[in-house]
């Protein structure tokens, strides 16, 4: 490993879909992916490695509130806005470049409702919200983004 990459030493001016991103899959699970726990741990976790895209993968929960768990499984459930506070929290630990939050959503119409303003509340202006420019054939860069979050749905 060369130490002078620890550091970010690329051209990050060029359009997103130029880089490989560091990502996480089943963010919130820590253990067994059928059976095991899940921890808002594995967000703080990976953001403090520099992951730059994780997962959420979002279900109907009682009371009106979105919990976050892998589906038709024996995992454990972990409330939607308490998995957002703590991204909002470490999003920017590792790197102030753009956080993608993959959301794998399951939820109805209602809940949606529900994830939308928790996202804008407690996220706030780290939210990306500019819609792109028709007349760009690109991605902005990691550059422009910086210390912003973008949801990919």
């Amino acid at each position: 490993f060369d130490p002078e990459h620890k550091k970010v030493c690329q051209d990050m001016k060029q359009p997103l879909s130029h880089y490989f991103i560091n990502s996480s899959h089943n963010t919130y699970l820590i253990e067994d992916q059928f059976r095991g726990p899940s921890d808002i741990t594995g967000y703080i976790r990976a953001l403090k490695m520099g992951c730059r895209s994780v997962e959420l993968d979002v279900w109907d929960g009682p009371d009106n509130e979105p919990v976050i768990y892998t589906g038709h499984t024996m995992t454990s459930q972990i409330v939607f806005r308490s998995v957002i506070d703590i991204i909002n929290k470490y999003a920017f630990f590792a790197s102030e470049y753009p956080l993608i939050l993959c959301l794998e959503n399951h939820c109805s119409i209602k809940q949606q409702k529900v994830m939308v303003q928790h996202m804008k509340k407690i996220l706030g202006d780290k939210l990306h919200t500019q819609s792109p420019n028709i007349e760009e054939s690109y991605l902005p860069s990691p550059e422009s983004l910086k210390g912003k979050i973008l949801i990919k749905a």
